[in-house]
């Protein structure tokens, strides 16, 4: 469903991607770890075709988005759906209305079929009854709720998840785990996931990708990741300040 290849992209000087090649099949949860400002947002948007690569491919079934013209990247786009990682909901809108934003901006459906459309999706992330109300009266994990109900509002055959646990506590945050597994079981889509939270991680992914450097050093199944005898991947899942990432050696 989406193939990278040899990707690189760089801001002026700063170099963030070199040559990153990763393959997700289709019906694959794939979830792409890694510390702060190693690429993982830039990658996901290059996914997305928010940004041109310097240089390779992005493959989304079967088109390369990076070299499409514009009505072309637009159908491609349609094929997503995304969760933000703030949760991105429009403070000026009523619930229902952010999360069927697109069905009537887009797709011109009627305020009352997509006020319905809307609280259908939101008893699919479990709330109810909520549609009426704003989102400064909300949660931050009902806010994580409401911005997936949107991103699976039409019906994508992607979705993508930006750090979909960060800023909640552990319960909430295992909440969301458990229905970010529902919403890809149900609704049979493929998913990349990025994020920092290695408990979120090992429940949610088939199989686990490590960006270090500008490139995917590892990638397996959670318990390859796990097991791995990779050293700055061992690090990282790990938390440990100890390691070649901080370039700090062991005590003997």
């Amino acid at each position: 469903m989406i193939e990278i290849i040899d990707l690189y992209k760089s801001f002026g000087q700063k170099y963030v991607l070199r040559g990153v090649n990763l393959k997700v099949q289709q019906g694959e949860s794939m979830v792409v770890i890694g510390g702060s400002g190693s690429g993982k947002s830039v990658l996901m948007k290059h996914i997305i075709g928010l940004v041109k690569p310097d240089k390779g491919n992005v493959m989304v079934a079967g088109r390369d988005i990076s070299r499409i013209d514009e009505k072309g990247l637009y159908e491609t786009r349609r094929k997503f759906g995304m969760l933000f990682q703030g949760a991105a909901l429009f403070d000026s809108m009523k619930v229902w209305e952010n999360v069927s934003f697109v069905l009537m901006r887009e797709k011109g459906m009627s305020r009352e079929d997509a006020r319905q459309t809307a609280i259908q999706k939101l008893k699919m992330v479990g709330l109810d009854g909520v549609q009426d109300l704003m989102p400064s009266e909300l949660s931050g994990g009902m806010k994580k709720r409401v911005g997936l109900a949107r991103a699976i509002a039409h019906e994508p055959e992607i979705l993508l998840y930006d750090e979909p646990t960060t800023g909640l506590d552990p319960i909430m945050a295992d909440a969301i785990n458990d229905l970010i597994i529902e919403m890809n079981k149900r609704l049979s889509v493929t998913s990349v996931t990025i994020t920092h939270d290695m408990h979120s991680a090992y429940k949610i992914a088939d199989r686990i990708a490590m960006l270090y450097s500008g490139k995917i050093i590892e990638t397996g199944t959670p318990d390859d990741i796990k097991n791995t005898k990779n050293l700055v991947v061992r690090q990282f899942i790990s938390g440990s300040a100890v390691g070649p990432i901080t370039g700090v050696p062991m005590l003997m």
